[in-house]
């Protein structure tokens, strides 16, 4: 027998064989994890949008008092001319 031929023989012995007893609880906990996780990344992810909202809310305010798109006033006088 060749490689690939042995494991195939191996794997229909181990699902022919037979089939280890599953716990009663396993799929009511498999789904209560499911929903656990479904909710706690529905939670991350709105409080991600609520983060990101309000960075740019932030941003926006600051933007407006700072006004950082317009030159600083001069301290210094220009030179009187004519005089």
């Amino acid at each position: 027998m060749s490689f690939p031929d042995r494991k195939e023989e191996q794997v229909r012995r181990l699902l022919a064989g037979p089939r280890p007893p599953v716990p009663a609880g396993l799929a009511v906990a498999a789904a209560a994890r499911g929903d656990r996780l479904v909710r706690r990344r529905r939670v991350l992810r709105r409080i991600g949008w609520a983060l990101l909202f309000a960075a740019a809310a932030a941003f926006a305010v600051w933007a407006s008092l700072a006004r950082p798109w317009e030159l600083p006033p001069s301290e210094v006088s220009p030179p009187l001319q004519g005089w």
